[in-house]
C-alpha cells in the first residue's frame, strides 16, 4: 500500500487518540485535514491562527512523537492556516508555518499604528456637548484572574481571556466570545479581562459595556441625528467588551452599526469580547454576516463547575472573607448546589449570615436547613442529566439505554425527547447537549428538535409525551 499523507495522519491520529482525553482529541485534532506528504514532511490544514498556536503550546510533543514513529527523525510538520480573510478578498488567507521554526510566526507578526484619536469625538458615558473627555472603562475591579478559579468546566476560557489580557489584539482569539449558562463566570470573565488589560497598558482606552445599554445609546444617537459620532466614539476604543451579544438578536439597525464597528476595530487590530448565554450557532436573529464573525476568533464555553471545582470556589470566597469553616460543611454544600457559581456563593452568605444572627454555630445541621431554603427559594435551573433521568424514568428504561446507539424507535424518540428539552430547559449549546447525550454531534440535536416538534403536530401520543415530561420538568 502506497504512503500518502492521509495514511500517515491517520496513523499519527491513532497514536494521539491513546494518549490524550477525548473531548481533547475531538475538540483539535478531529478538525484536522492532512493536506500533502512531500518526502518526510507532512502539510497538515488548521482552521485558524489561534488552533495553530495551541496546537504548538500544548501538543506539539505528541505531533513529535507520532510524526517521528511514521516519518523518522527527520520528520516535519507544515500547517497550512486557512481561514476567511477581514479584509473583503475572497480568497482565503492561506499561511503555511513549519513546526519546527517557531520564530516564523513572529516574522509575520505586523504592528499596525492606531488611529490618532480625535478630540471632536462624542463620548456617549458623558453629558452631551462636553468633549475630550477620558472614557471611563466601566469595569468592576473586584472581578479579577484571581478570584477566578480554574477547572475543567472553564479551562480554555480562562487561558484565552489570560491570553487576550498579556496581548490584547495580538493575539488569534479576536474575536474572543464566551458563553455559557446563568451565573457560570461570563460577566466576570469579561470584567477580568479588562481589569487586566488596564493594569498592564495602562494607555490603551478599554471599554465593557451590555448589548442592552449599546442599543439605548444607539437608539438614543438616532435621534438625536448623531449616529456618526456614536461609530467614531466606539471606533477609537482599544479593547471593546460587550456583555449578552444575544440582546442583539431581531435589533436590525443596532446589528448593522456594530457589524461596521466590529470591522473597523478587527483590521485595525483591536480587541474585541464578548459574551453570550448561546453559541453563535444556536443564535436566532443575528444577521449571518455578524455570526460568521463571530467565529473569527474563538468560542469558549463555561460549562456547570464540578465537585472540585465548586470547593475551590467555596475556598476561596470563605479566605477572601475571612471566615473559617468545617470541611464537612463546605463539602455538604458543593455536593448540594450544583447548578452555578451565583447560586454556591449565594448559599455560603446564607449560611455565615444565618450562623453571625442568631448566633449559631455552623454545624451540618444548619448547613442542611440553609440549603434546603436556598435550593426551595431559587429557581432551579434544571441539568441536562436531569432531564435525561426525567425521560428514562418516563419511558423505565436506563440512562445508558436512552444514550446508547441502537435504533429501536421507542429509544430512538426517547433521546430525541431528552435533546428537545435539553435544548429547552437550559442554556447549554446544541454540541454540549450531544456531547452528554450519548456523544451526538450538534446536527443531531438540531434534528432531534425538528422532529420532536413536528410528530407533536402529527401524533396525539406523542404530543401526550412531550406534554407529560415537560410536566414533571416544570414542577
Amino acid at each position: 500500500m502506497s504512503v500518502t499523507a492521509q495514511s500517515v495522519w491517520n496513523n499519527c491520529l491513532e497514536f494521539i487518540k491513546d494518549n490524550i482525553q477525548p473531548q481533547a482529541y475531538k475538540t483539535w485534532f478531529e478538525p484536522i485535514i492532512a493536506v500533502k506528504l512531500t518526502e518526510n514532511a507532512l502539510s497538515i490544514q488548521v482552521p485558524s491562527k489561534f488552533f495553530y498556536e495551541w496546537l504548538e503550546e500544548h501538543y506539539v510533543k505528541i505531533l513529535k512523537v507520532a510524526l517521528t514513529k511514521e516519518l523518522g527523525e527527520t520528520a516535519k510538520l507544515v500547517y497550512i492556516i486557512k481561514m476567511e480573510n477581514t479584509y473583503g478578498n475572497k480568497q482565503p488567507f492561506t499561511e503555511k508555518i513549519p513546526s519546527s521554526n517557531r520564530s516564523a510566526v513572529k516574522s509575520q507578526d505586523v504592528d499596525i499604528p492606531l488611529n490618532n484619536k480625535s478630540p471632536e469625538l462624542r463620548n456617549p458615558f458623558i453629558i452631551p456637548g462636553i468633549r475630550n473627555v477620558k472614557v471611563e472603562s466601566q469595569l468592576n475591579p473586584n472581578y479579577s484572574f484571581d478570584n477566578f478559579l480554574e477547572g475543567d468546566s472553564n479551562r480554555l476560557g480562562r487561558s484565552a481571556g489570560l491570553a487576550v489580557a498579556n496581548k490584547p489584539g495580538g493575539t488569534s482569539f479576536n474575536p474572543l466570545l464566551v458563553f455559557g449558562g446563568v451565573g457560570l463566570g461570563k460577566t466576570h470573565l469579561a470584567h477580568a479581562i479588562g481589569v487586566d488589560i488596564k493594569d498592564k497598558y495602562p494607555e490603551k482606552t478599554v471599554l465593557y459595556i451590555s448589548a442592552e445599554k449599546f442599543t439605548q445609546q444607539y437608539i438614543d444617537a438616532v435621534k438625536k441625528n448623531n449616529r456618526n459620532d456614536f461609530i467614531h466614539f466606539y471606533q477609537i476604543i482599544d479593547v471593546l467588551i460587550i456583555d449578552d451579544v444575544q440582546f442583539l438578536s431581531g435589533k436590525s439597525g443596532t446589528q448593522d452599526v456594530f457589524f461596521h464597528i466590529f470591522n473597523h476595530l478587527h483590521q485595525n487590530g483591536k480587541q474585541v469580547v464578548l459574551t453570550s448565554d448561546k453559541a453563535p450557532v444556536d443564535m436566532q436573529d443575528i444577521e449571518q454576516r455578524l455570526l460568521s464573525r463571530f467565529k473569527w476568533g474563538l468560542s469558549a464555553e463555561l460549562q456547570t463547575p464540578d465537585f472540585e471545582t465548586r470547593v475551590s470556589i467555596l475556598k476561596n470566597k470563605l479566605y477572601r472573607d475571612g471566615v473559617e469553616m468545617p470541611e464537612d460543611i463546605i463539602d455538604y454544600v458543593a455536593k448540594n448546589i450544583k447548578s452555578n457559581v451565583r447560586e454556591l456563593e449565594g448559599a455560603i452568605i446564607s449560611l455565615i449570615a444565618q450562623s453571625s444572627f442568631n448566633k449559631k454555630e455552623i454545624t451540618i445541621d444548619l448547613a442542611r436547613v440553609v440549603v434546603e431554603k436556598f435550593v426551595k427559594n431559587t429557581k432551579r435551573e434544571v441539568s441536562i442529566d436531569y432531564i435525561q433521568k426525567v425521560v428514562s424514568d418516563y419511558f423505565q428504561m436506563d440512562i445508558d439505554t436512552l444514550q446508547s446507539k441502537t435504533r429501536k424507535r421507542h429509544i430512538v424518540q426517547a433521546r430525541q425527547l431528552a435533546m428537545f428539552f435539553a435544548k429547552k430547559f437550559t442554556k447549554a449549546s446544541l454540541a454540549s447537549i450531544g456531547s452528554q447525550i450519548g456523544k451526538r454531534d450538534h446536527a443531531t440535536v438540531l434534528h432531534a428538535c425538528k422532529t420532536v416538534d413536528n410528530l407533536s403536530s402529527t401524533d396525539k401520543q406523542f404530543r401526550k409525551y412531550v406534554e407529560d415530561i415537560s410536566k414533571k420538568l416544570s414542577v
